[in-house]
Protein backbone atom coordinates (compact mmCIF):
# COMPACT_ATOMS: atom_id res chain seq x y z
CA UNK A 1 0.00 0.00 0.00
CA UNK A 2 2.89 2.48 1.17
CA UNK A 3 4.65 1.87 -2.46
CA UNK A 4 1.44 2.18 -4.30
CA UNK A 5 0.94 5.71 -2.42
CA UNK A 6 4.37 6.73 -3.58
CA UNK A 7 4.36 5.57 -7.17
CA UNK A 8 0.95 7.80 -7.39
CA UNK A 9 2.80 10.81 -5.44
CA UNK A 10 5.14 10.90 -8.53
CA UNK A 11 2.84 10.12 -11.07
CA UNK A 12 0.60 13.46 -10.03
CA UNK A 13 3.85 15.30 -9.60
CA UNK A 14 5.08 14.45 -12.65
CA UNK A 15 1.83 15.38 -14.18
CA UNK A 16 2.14 18.23 -12.29
CA UNK A 17 5.54 19.31 -13.60
CA UNK A 18 4.37 18.73 -17.41
CA UNK A 19 1.53 20.90 -17.10
CA UNK A 20 3.27 23.80 -15.60
CA UNK A 21 5.68 23.84 -18.11
CA UNK A 22 3.25 23.22 -20.95
CA UNK A 23 1.62 26.01 -19.80
CA UNK A 24 4.82 28.33 -19.57
CA UNK A 25 6.05 27.03 -22.57
CA UNK A 26 6.90 29.76 -25.29
CA UNK A 27 5.05 28.13 -28.05
CA UNK A 28 1.63 28.22 -25.39
CA UNK A 29 2.37 31.25 -24.44
CA UNK A 30 2.51 32.24 -28.30
CA UNK A 31 -0.83 30.79 -29.23
CA UNK A 32 -2.59 32.44 -26.42
CA UNK A 33 -1.52 35.68 -27.45
CA UNK A 34 -2.65 34.88 -31.23
CA UNK A 35 -5.86 33.90 -29.71
CA UNK A 36 -6.42 37.02 -28.08
CA UNK A 37 -5.13 39.08 -31.07
CA UNK A 38 -7.85 37.15 -32.77
CA UNK A 39 -10.87 37.83 -30.11
CA UNK A 40 -9.89 41.60 -30.95
CA UNK A 41 -9.85 41.02 -34.46
CA UNK A 42 -13.05 40.04 -34.24
CA UNK A 43 -14.90 43.20 -33.31
CA UNK A 44 -13.85 44.17 -36.96
CA UNK A 45 -16.64 45.39 -38.81
CA UNK A 46 -17.56 42.82 -41.22
CA UNK A 47 -16.10 44.79 -44.65
CA UNK A 48 -12.79 43.59 -42.89
CA UNK A 49 -12.05 39.83 -43.43
CA UNK A 50 -9.47 37.81 -40.99
CA UNK A 51 -7.51 35.14 -41.45
CA UNK A 52 -5.46 33.76 -38.82
CA UNK A 53 -1.94 31.47 -38.94
CA UNK A 54 -0.99 31.80 -42.83
CA UNK A 55 1.50 29.59 -43.85
CA UNK A 56 3.09 31.00 -47.38
CA UNK A 57 5.54 29.07 -49.33
CA UNK A 58 8.22 31.26 -50.36
CA UNK A 59 11.48 30.64 -51.93
CA UNK A 60 13.46 29.55 -48.61
CA UNK A 61 11.03 27.12 -47.29
CA UNK A 62 7.90 28.38 -45.71
CA UNK A 63 6.43 31.46 -43.75
CA UNK A 64 4.08 31.54 -41.30
CA UNK A 65 1.86 34.88 -40.32
CA UNK A 66 0.12 34.93 -36.99
CA UNK A 67 -2.58 37.22 -38.54
CA UNK A 68 -4.15 38.94 -42.36
CA UNK A 69 -6.37 41.69 -42.44
CA UNK A 70 -8.23 42.29 -45.56
CA UNK A 71 -10.31 45.30 -46.93
CA UNK A 72 -11.01 47.79 -49.42
CA UNK A 73 -8.29 50.24 -47.12
CA UNK A 74 -5.58 47.98 -47.84
CA UNK A 75 -4.18 44.94 -46.04
CA UNK A 76 -2.72 44.63 -42.59
CA UNK A 77 0.20 42.04 -41.77
CA UNK A 78 0.05 41.34 -37.44
CA UNK A 79 2.64 39.73 -35.78
CA UNK A 80 1.83 38.73 -32.40
CA UNK A 81 4.38 38.63 -29.47
CA UNK A 82 2.96 37.59 -26.17
CA UNK A 83 5.61 39.36 -23.61
CA UNK A 84 5.71 40.84 -20.35
CA UNK A 85 8.06 43.15 -19.12
CA UNK A 86 10.36 45.73 -20.43
CA UNK A 87 10.79 45.53 -24.05
CA UNK A 88 14.38 47.51 -25.62
CA UNK A 89 14.67 47.93 -29.42
CA UNK A 90 14.60 49.59 -32.57
CA UNK A 91 14.12 48.61 -36.54
CA UNK A 92 18.09 48.22 -36.87
CA UNK A 93 18.82 45.72 -33.80
CA UNK A 94 18.56 42.02 -35.15
CA UNK A 95 17.63 41.29 -31.64
CA UNK A 96 14.87 42.90 -29.29
CA UNK A 97 15.48 42.25 -25.35
CA UNK A 98 12.62 41.95 -22.82
CA UNK A 99 13.82 42.57 -19.11
CA UNK A 100 11.61 41.34 -16.53
CA UNK A 101 12.09 43.27 -13.14
CA UNK A 102 11.32 41.34 -9.80
CA UNK A 103 11.00 42.29 -6.22
CA UNK A 104 11.71 39.05 -4.19
CA UNK A 105 11.86 39.57 -0.33
CA UNK A 106 14.20 37.98 1.57
CA UNK A 107 13.54 34.56 3.65
CA UNK A 108 14.72 35.26 6.77
CA UNK A 109 14.73 39.25 6.86
CA UNK A 110 11.15 39.67 5.24
CA UNK A 111 10.72 43.04 5.60
CA UNK A 112 13.71 43.49 2.80
CA UNK A 113 13.26 43.05 -1.05
CA UNK A 114 15.90 43.03 -3.66
CA UNK A 115 15.08 43.31 -7.47
CA UNK A 116 15.76 40.64 -9.32
CA UNK A 117 15.94 41.34 -13.39
CA UNK A 118 15.55 38.34 -15.73
CA UNK A 119 17.06 39.19 -19.06
CA UNK A 120 16.06 37.61 -22.52
CA UNK A 121 16.80 38.13 -25.88
CA UNK A 122 14.06 37.66 -29.35
CA UNK A 123 14.47 38.57 -33.35
CA UNK A 124 13.39 41.44 -33.90
CA UNK A 125 9.31 41.72 -34.57
CA UNK A 126 9.60 44.41 -37.26
CA UNK A 127 12.26 42.70 -39.16
CA UNK A 128 9.72 39.21 -38.78
CA UNK A 129 7.32 41.19 -40.09
CA UNK A 130 8.32 42.84 -42.73
CA UNK A 131 9.30 39.70 -44.48
CA UNK A 132 5.94 38.87 -44.04
CA UNK A 133 4.98 41.65 -45.17
CA UNK A 134 6.70 40.81 -48.25
CA UNK A 135 5.57 37.99 -49.00
CA UNK A 136 2.34 39.24 -48.84
CA UNK A 137 2.90 41.83 -51.41
CA UNK A 138 4.93 39.05 -53.86
CA UNK A 139 2.00 36.78 -53.50
CA UNK A 140 -0.25 39.96 -54.23
CA UNK A 141 1.56 41.61 -57.10
CA UNK A 142 -1.21 41.99 -59.52
CA UNK A 143 -2.06 44.68 -57.14
CA UNK A 144 0.96 47.14 -57.44
CA UNK A 145 -0.81 49.62 -55.60
CA UNK A 146 -2.06 48.35 -53.08
CA UNK A 147 -1.44 49.11 -49.16
CA UNK A 148 -0.15 46.72 -47.14
CA UNK A 149 0.53 47.67 -43.46
CA UNK A 150 2.98 45.53 -41.27
CA UNK A 151 1.71 45.58 -37.54
CA UNK A 152 3.45 44.42 -34.27
CA UNK A 153 1.12 44.01 -31.21
CA UNK A 154 2.32 43.01 -28.35
CA UNK A 155 -0.10 41.54 -25.28
CA UNK A 156 0.41 40.24 -21.66
CA UNK A 157 1.30 43.60 -20.85
CA UNK A 158 4.72 44.37 -22.12
CA UNK A 159 6.10 47.94 -21.53
CA UNK A 160 7.21 49.08 -25.21
CA UNK A 161 8.48 52.68 -23.94
CA UNK A 162 11.82 51.79 -24.85
CA UNK A 163 11.02 51.00 -28.68
CA UNK A 164 12.01 53.29 -31.13
CA UNK A 165 10.50 52.32 -34.03
CA UNK A 166 8.98 53.59 -37.66
CA UNK A 167 6.46 50.74 -37.93
CA UNK A 168 3.61 50.24 -36.55
CA UNK A 169 5.02 48.61 -32.51
CA UNK A 170 1.71 48.41 -30.22
CA UNK A 171 -0.08 47.61 -27.39
CA UNK A 172 -3.71 45.24 -27.93
CA UNK A 173 -5.27 47.74 -26.71
CA UNK A 174 -4.47 50.10 -29.95
CA UNK A 175 -4.93 47.46 -32.40
CA UNK A 176 -8.40 48.64 -34.29
CA UNK A 177 -7.80 52.14 -33.40
CA UNK A 178 -4.56 51.45 -35.48
CA UNK A 179 -6.06 49.83 -38.56
CA UNK A 180 -8.99 52.21 -38.79
CA UNK A 181 -6.11 54.82 -39.39
CA UNK A 182 -6.26 53.75 -42.80
CA UNK A 183 -9.49 54.97 -44.71
CA UNK A 184 -8.12 55.38 -48.28
CA UNK A 185 -9.66 53.15 -50.36
CA UNK A 186 -7.42 51.07 -52.43
CA UNK A 187 -10.43 47.99 -53.23
CA UNK A 188 -12.93 47.22 -55.15
CA UNK A 189 -15.46 44.60 -53.63
CA UNK A 190 -14.47 42.68 -56.14
CA UNK A 191 -10.91 43.15 -55.52
CA UNK A 192 -10.96 42.51 -52.07
CA UNK A 193 -12.79 39.04 -52.41
CA UNK A 194 -10.16 38.14 -55.58
CA UNK A 195 -7.22 38.70 -52.66
CA UNK A 196 -9.08 36.72 -49.98
CA UNK A 197 -9.16 33.58 -52.56
CA UNK A 198 -5.98 34.22 -53.38
CA UNK A 199 -4.71 33.82 -50.06
CA UNK A 200 -6.82 31.44 -48.95
CA UNK A 201 -5.89 29.62 -52.22
CA UNK A 202 -1.82 29.96 -51.21
CA UNK A 203 -1.93 29.42 -47.43
CA UNK A 204 -0.89 25.56 -46.80
CA UNK A 205 -0.91 25.32 -43.20
CA UNK A 206 -3.33 22.40 -43.62
CA UNK A 207 -0.12 21.11 -44.90
CA UNK A 208 2.70 21.90 -43.11
CA UNK A 209 2.90 21.03 -39.56
CA UNK A 210 5.00 23.47 -36.69
CA UNK A 211 7.55 20.62 -37.08
CA UNK A 212 8.36 21.05 -40.96
CA UNK A 213 7.85 24.63 -40.43
CA UNK A 214 10.61 25.03 -37.82
CA UNK A 215 12.93 22.62 -39.75
CA UNK A 216 12.45 25.01 -42.59
CA UNK A 217 13.00 28.20 -40.77
CA UNK A 218 16.45 26.47 -39.97
CA UNK A 219 17.47 25.85 -43.22
CA UNK A 220 16.70 29.07 -44.61
CA UNK A 221 18.21 30.86 -41.47
CA UNK A 222 21.52 28.71 -42.51
CA UNK A 223 21.12 29.97 -46.14
CA UNK A 224 20.55 33.48 -44.89
CA UNK A 225 24.17 33.74 -42.48
CA UNK A 226 26.21 32.05 -45.71
CA UNK A 227 24.81 34.48 -48.37
CA UNK A 228 25.87 37.34 -45.73
CA UNK A 229 28.98 36.33 -45.17
CA UNK A 230 29.63 36.54 -48.78
CA UNK A 231 28.31 39.80 -48.67
CA UNK A 232 25.29 39.03 -50.57
CA UNK A 233 21.72 40.15 -49.77
CA UNK A 234 19.40 37.08 -48.96
CA UNK A 235 16.08 39.34 -50.33
CA UNK A 236 17.01 40.66 -53.17
CA UNK A 237 20.60 39.10 -54.18
CA UNK A 238 22.37 42.59 -54.34
CA UNK A 239 25.39 43.38 -52.49
CA UNK A 240 25.78 44.22 -48.99
CA UNK A 241 27.42 47.51 -48.17
CA UNK A 242 28.20 49.41 -45.02
CA UNK A 243 26.44 52.46 -44.04
CA UNK A 244 25.85 53.96 -40.37
CA UNK A 245 22.49 55.30 -38.64
CA UNK A 246 21.68 56.15 -35.28
CA UNK A 247 22.70 52.89 -33.59
CA UNK A 248 26.48 52.80 -35.24
CA UNK A 249 27.51 50.74 -38.40
CA UNK A 250 25.51 48.08 -40.08
CA UNK A 251 25.64 46.14 -43.64
CA UNK A 252 22.15 47.27 -45.94
CA UNK A 253 21.30 46.42 -49.10
CA UNK A 254 22.79 48.42 -51.86
CA UNK A 255 19.52 48.53 -53.57
CA UNK A 256 17.79 50.37 -50.88
CA UNK A 257 15.55 51.99 -51.14
CA UNK A 258 13.92 48.65 -52.95
CA UNK A 259 15.42 46.49 -50.73
CA UNK A 260 15.42 47.56 -46.86
CA UNK A 261 17.38 44.29 -46.05
CA UNK A 262 20.27 45.10 -43.13
CA UNK A 263 22.23 43.02 -40.69
CA UNK A 264 24.78 43.91 -37.96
Amino acid sequence: MGIFFIILLLILFVGLFILLWHYNSPRYKGKEGERWVHNILMALPSEYYVMDDVVLNTVRGTTQIDHIVISKYGVFVIETKNYRGIIYGNDDSKKWNQNIVTDVTYRKKWWKTYTYVTKHQFYNPVKQCLSHMYEVKKSLKEWPYLKIVPIVVFTGGADLSNIHSKNHVIYDNDLLVTIYLYKTIFLSNTDMQKIVERLTLLNVREYVDDTTHVKNIREAKMAKINKVSLGICPICGGNLVERRGNYGCFLGCSNYPNCTFTTH
